[in-house]
């Protein structure tokens, strides 16, 4: 029997919805112009749906307009360093703390400036801003006098262009570099007022929190929590965002009312998070992954070929098999027997003397960043996440009678 055009219809519309959720999710700026021209469209056809599911599922407002979506995101942890800012090039090497500084102080003068601008004259605010005494004390500062202060800010422009806050006119950002010419910018003045993800103005937080993270959490700490109702809706789009943007949601990181909640609600907010974006829930004792069919909606993946995804790999396999705590000393020598015993397959560098410590540090990085290590100053801790990479002997199960009814998890 044929489907009925109605059901067909229903179904393409479902493909639609879930495309358009997973590019915003991808990009949370999307631009009518450019490489993902086909996906704003997508998103725009579909914006009144997203933005009633978004909105409800997890407090991110969606703007369209007939020149972008932005989807404003906020992460469901604030204190979680591990998945940076990074290069819009193919080494995507994660920013550096100048790096950041650079990237505020960029917007600011553009935000000031005119429709265009040339990268030079771009410098030269920034360098005039970061004569700031704030700055100066919290040990920033940025001359143009050395050419890794240049890269630190060609770098910065090629995010901002990634973006869409700037569309090259003239020029590239390597002649400037080298000194041995300038670029000539187009300033997108309605994607640059959008960039910013709050829920209050940065002017309106008090000065007196040092702590970069409390700042963080007033910027977006939910407002007008008077009633059951709204504290229940918090929680909800907390859970939310912590499942769909981290790669591992364990329930001991969860306070009482969150953890009862989830308890309660979880089959819920499970389907609806897999209905809109096509993640699946993995559920386990310690706590639940949505995992991605697709394997296009993370910025870490593992495994990874070459030689810094098989150590990372390796890597795991031993904290795996480790009982607690590993200093990152053992994991140095650890890198070390193994850049011997797979020396025909691995990078002449990964062989030289001391390069085990960024192997250690790139691994660990990664780790960390997908919720399977805890990691300290000394080195760190698996996760129950990271059993998964355990090897261990061949176990052969009996086959399950149909007539016995499953275990639970």
């Amino acid at each position: 029997m044929s489907t009925p055009l109605a059901e067909v219809l229903e179904g393409q519309r479902a493909a639609e919805l879930r495309r358009a959720a997973r590019a915003l999710l991808k990009r949370p700026l999307l631009l009518a112009h450019g490489p993902h021209a086909d996906e704003f469209r997508l998103v725009r056809r579909h914006a009144s749906e997203l933005r009633a599911w978004f909105e409800r599922n997890v407090g991110w407002p969606l703007q369209v307009d007939a020149e972008a979506a932005r989807l404003r995101k906020t992460p469901g942890r604030l204190d979680d360093p591990s998945h940076p800012a990074r290069e819009a090039t193919r080494s995507a090497a994660p920013f550096s703390r100048r790096r950041y500084v650079l990237l505020c102080l960029a917007l600011a003068a553009l935000e000031r400036g005119e429709a265009q601008i040339a990268l030079g004259r771009l410098a030269e605010h920034i360098v005039m801003d970061a004569t700031d005494p704030q700055l100066a004390t919290a040990g920033v500062e940025f001359t143009l006098e050395r050419r890794d202060e240049r890269l630190d800010l060609a770098a910065v422009v090629k995010v901002l262009l990634d973006l869409g806050v700037l569309r090259r006119v003239a020029g590239d950002e390597e002649a400037y570099v080298s000194g041995a010419g300038d670029v000539l910018y187009d300033v997108e003045r309605r994607v640059l007022a959008g960039l910013l993800a709050t829920r209050h103005g940065p002017s309106v937080i008090q000065a007196v929190h040092d702590d970069p993270y409390q700042r963080l959490a007033e910027l977006t700490r939910d407002s007008g929590l008077d009633t059951e109702e709204a504290r229940f809706s918090a929680i909800r789009q907390h859970l939310t965002r912590r499942l769909i943007d981290d790669p591992v949601l364990y329930y001991d990181e969860l306070n009482d009312a969150e953890l009862a909640y989830l308890t309660k609600q979880r089959p819920f907010i499970l389907a609806r998070i897999g209905e809109l974006t096509g993640l699946v829930a993995e559920v386990r004792a310690e706590g639940i992954a949505m995992v991605d069919p697709y394997d296009d909606l993370t910025d870490v993946r593992m495994p990874e070929q070459g030689t810094h995804g098989h150590v990372t790999l390796l890597l795991a396999e031993h904290l795996a098999a480790a009982a607690g705590f590993v200093p990152v000393a053992a994991l140095h020598h650890r890198v070390r027997e193994l850049a011997v015993e797979h020396a025909g397959f691995w990078a002449k560098s990964a062989k030289e003397a001391g390069a085990e410590a960024d192997l250690v540090e790139q691994a660990l990085a990664k780790l960390a960043a997908l919720g399977l290590i805890t990691r300290t100053p000394g080195g760190a801790a698996p996760r129950p996440a990271l059993a998964r990479y355990a090897v261990g002997d061949t176990v052969v199960l009996e086959p399950r009678s149909p007539a016995r009814k499953a275990p639970q998890r």
